[in-house]
């Protein structure tokens, strides 16, 4: 692993220069003026994130491009035998259950048809606190217990610790003598054979502590969920094949859809406040650290089969899970120099960091590049390079969906599952150029936040609306007209100093001019159906729904 991890970093660090060296050959020509050395220093603040996708893309392509299966090295599971005893531990708060519980029936009944159900004990975990919605999922859990009665149901009165305290409440005072537990949330679905998988591998290893499994979304029906998780789906893949090739035993997790050991979690993980008396919000990453410190394997499983989640339905719950993942993210600053961490474990939070702050830093060059056009510099940047600079910056940040899509199109039996190549090319086109739409308003959304994180903004940890829903113009307009009025205050300021400048900066302002649109029509159920109806960006599991349904 040692060499591994050597090899990687040159790779990384390759990238990097490349990425710097054009970025110098492109501002160089003319002088350097201010804003064009603050734009550098913006500019590679960024490359080490984009090196990393790029990296791990190239890695993990290779590896699913010579191999059908992921990598032997995490799939080390022979048949089980004793079955350790599992809780499926599913954390709820103010959801509606009539969509929680029927994957779990599906689950359970799977567990059931293989013979094994009864070393698996279903938990409903809930932190629900409105008197009305407490009503609601206990009379929907009482009627889902008269059918399946080993199900078990826990209500806290106080949701101490969000989710991580959920959790170690239950571990502590619920789990009995269970050796693993199954963590999912509650748009969460898996098969009975990817859990038995898992628990096979955990079996095999006993230096497991918990085994992360790709998740790939639920067949959705709105356009916005349809698009994304078809692009997320691809650079998933590729990019878990080619992290785990170099991170091994010092894997992420990411906090459901995910089997643990629950003597070395109970042990390790207790999560205490942050220096500030705040509780830690993003708890998973902060629990793999803690188990690699303590010597336990944390491993990602690179397989996507029967492991699902649900996805955002519209753009504005897009953002708000971003800001959510944004402040916890950022608390991990304070947790660099605390004892006992190892080298790898420090780098697994500045990964987790540098996703988010990279935001802050590509908006930061878009204002020093339109600065540096309106004061009359720039005038000397030759557009080959420019070009080449752009391209790069794209192509590797992309890199990991890049890689899938050609993973895809290069396996026969894979692009069959999707319908066939053009089917999938089809889909793959639309998701690129949604998410040509969706990155200025995303990243730019992200750094409005960041800048304000230091004042005391908090974007809350409320629950999730998981329901499909239309986004009327008026609403979308409020939540958005600060990106549009960005995006045309740049594109103004271009067009008056240099307007062959503003074509360069079409691929930042067109998505932050267009977001009250994109936002409005993705949320659209005609929109949403006219993808349906034509199988656009559809998934395995949607077209095998289809097919089941037609026989």
């Amino acid at each position: 692993m040692p060499i591994r991890r050597l090899g990687f970093a040159l790779l990384v660090l390759a990238l990097t220069s490349l990425l710097l060296w054009l970025a110098v050959r492109t501002l160089a020509p003319g002088g350097w003026t201010p804003w064009e050395v603050l734009l550098l220093a913006c500019f590679s603040g960024t490359a080490p994130w984009t090196a990393l996708c790029a990296g791990n893309a190239l890695v993990g392509g290779a590896i699913l491009l010579r191999a059908p299966a992921p990598p032997a090295a995490v799939l080390r599971a022979r048949p089980a035998t004793g079955i350790l005893r599992t809780a499926i531990a599913v954390c709820i708060r103010n959801e509606d259950m009539q969509q929680v519980l029927p994957p779990l029936a599906r689950l359970l009944e799977g567990l059931a048809a293989a013979g094994v159900a009864e070393r698996f004990t279903l938990w409903l975990l809930s932190d629900t606190q409105d008197p009305a919605a407490v009503a609601a999922e206990e009379a929907a859990i009482a009627a889902f217990r008269a059918t399946h009665p080993a199900v078990r149901y826990r209500r806290r009165e106080a949701n101490t610790g969000f989710k991580a305290g959920n959790v170690m409440d239950f571990l502590d005072h619920h789990a009995g003598d269970a050796a693993l537990m199954l963590s999912l949330d509650a748009d969460s679905e898996m098969t009975a054979a990817a859990v038995l998988r898992l628990v096979a591998c955990m079996e095999a290893d006993p230096r497991l502590a918990i085994l992360q499994q790709l998740i790939v979304g639920r067949p959705a029906t709105a356009a916005f969920p349809r698009l994304f998780q078809f692009g997320m789906r691809a650079g998933m893949r590729s990019w878990a094949t080619g992290q785990d090739w170099w991170q091994g035993g010092d894997g992420p997790y990411w906090g459901h859809n995910a089997i643990l050991r629950i003597e070395p979690f109970r042990r390790h993980c207790r999560l205490e406040a942050l220096p500030d008396g705040s509780p830690i919000l993003s708890h998973d990453q902060v629990e793999a650290v803690r188990l690699h410190a303590a010597g336990w394997k944390v491993c990602c499983l690179p397989e996507e089969a029967g492991s699902m989640e649900g996805n955002p339905p519209a753009l504005p719950e897009f953002m708000a899970r971003d800001l959510r993942w944004a402040a916890g993210n950022m608390q991990y600053f304070a947790l660099f120099r605390l004892p006992g961490m190892t080298w790898m474990g420090r780098w697994q939070l500045a990964q987790a960091i540098l996703l988010f702050l990279g935001a802050p830093l590509w908006v930061g060059v878009l204002v020093f590049a339109v600065l540096n056009v309106a004061g009359g510099g720039g005038a000397a940047t030759p557009g080959g390079w420019l070009a080449l600079l752009m391209a790069a910056s794209w192509a590797m940040l992309h890199a990991p969906k890049l890689v899938g899509y050609a993973e895809v199109l290069l396996k026969t039996e894979l692009a069959a599952r999707y319908g066939g190549r053009w089917a999938f090319l089809r889909g793959a086109v639309a998701e690129l150029a949604f998410t040509t739409l969706l990155d200025p308003v995303s990243i730019f959304n992200k750094a409005m936040f960041l800048a304000a994180l230091p004042f005391g903004v908090k974007p809350g940890w409320a629950p999730q609306n998981r329901a499909d829903r239309g986004v009327g113009w008026a609403d979308a307009a409020r939540l958005l007209w600060p990106h549009a009025a960005f995006g045309a205050l740049v594109l103004a300021l271009l067009l008056a100093a240099a307007a062959r400048a503003a074509w360069w900066a079409l691929p930042w302002t067109a998505g932050l001019l267009l977001a009250v649109p994109l936002c409005v029509l993705t949320a659209s159920p005609a929109v949403s159906a006219a993808l349906r109806r034509r199988g656009v960006a559809a998934t395995p599991e949607e077209l095998e729904a289809a097919r089941v349904l037609l026989k």
